[in-house]
């Protein structure tokens, strides 16, 4: 995000925030696409907040929530929702609103707030389930039909698609490559530059387009070979392509095969793999997790 972006969304959400909040609470934590949560723990200096206790309790805890509600909301933003656009973009643009994104705040899985060993802080951690952003954010009330083709290939039935982009790939149209990074609606290219999957084509807001995993979700050691969280979401006979190559301003799409494609839309059984949501993107681990503080 630019700087000047970031500091039209700062105004717009701590328009009223004095330098003594940023002194007393702090928030650290990481958005973890593995697990699609944001977890985070939101701390308050009781000393500098002059809080005594056990009798200011009650309103150290107030600011704790308060706190979070401000210092989460600056992560909100910073999601990558695809290869081009951020929260804070939508909301620039007006198709999204600061109310939504306090909102998603709020549904939050909290931990009841605990004082640290020495008394001198008391902090609370929180769970934002990164499911409700993608729930939010999809707006179509039809899915988009998935590309067809008139001379199919004979393919077997699949229970999910894996897609395996843990090292880097190529960047379509650069001399340069880099490593696949997640986001909330990447696309599927085949080698053409033919659209095989984007997020109108997903007939459900109970699931992401897709899920990211690290490579040793793929080399368990049992029958499939998959992590419990991998067949979850792909299931125990699932098709695996290599990635060719990266796409977007971002590098959040993959370009797959011609000949991989056509096992996916070769079929109506394999296309409604797409449009249910049974996708897994393997990338490198560094890019599974990030972490922020304030």
């Amino acid at each position: 995000m630019g700087l000047i972006k970031k500091v039209f969304i700062l105004l717009l959400i701590f328009p009223s925030m004095g330098v003594f909040a940023d002194e007393i609470t702090g928030i650290t934590g990481a958005v973890e696409w593995d697990t699609l949560c944001i977890k985070s723990t939101v701390s308050l200096d009781l000393l500098k907040a002059g809080i005594k206790l056990p009798s200011g309790r009650t309103q150290g805890e107030s600011i704790l929530e308060s706190g979070y509600l401000r210092l989460i909301q600056p992560n909100i933003m910073d999601i990558q929702v695809d290869s081009s656009t951020t929260i804070a973009d939508l909301i620039i643009r007006g198709e999204f609103s600061l109310e939504e994104a306090e909102n998603l705040a709020l549904k939050a899985q909290s931990v009841p707030p605990a004082l640290s060993t020495d008394l001198k802080k008391i902090s609370s951690s929180y769970t934002m389930n990164i499911y409700d952003v993608s729930a939010a954010l999809l707006r179509h009330n039809r899915a988009s039909p998935i590309m067809r083709t008139l001379t199919p290939v004979s393919s077997a039935q699949y229970t999910g698609i894996i897609i395996i982009a843990d090292d880097k790939l190529p960047l379509y149209g650069m001399r340069t490559s880099a490593l696949a990074v997640p986001c909330l609606f990447p696309k599927i290219w085949d080698s053409n530059m033919n659209l095989i999957y984007e997020r109108n084509m997903l007939e459900t807001r109970s699931t992401t387009m897709v899920r990211y995993a690290p490579s040793s979700g793929i080399f368990q050691e049992n029958p499939s070979g998959l992590a419990p969280e991998v067949v979850e979401a792909a299931g125990n006979r699932p098709l695996r392509i290599f990635a060719k190559a990266l796409y977007g301003i971002n590098p959040t799409d993959i370009i797959i095969d011609n000949s991989d494609a056509m096992l996916i839309i070769s079929s109506n059984e394999n296309r409604r793999l797409l449009s249910e949501g049974k996708v897994v993107f393997i990338v490198n681990d560094s890019v599974l997790k990030k972490n922020f503080s304030r």
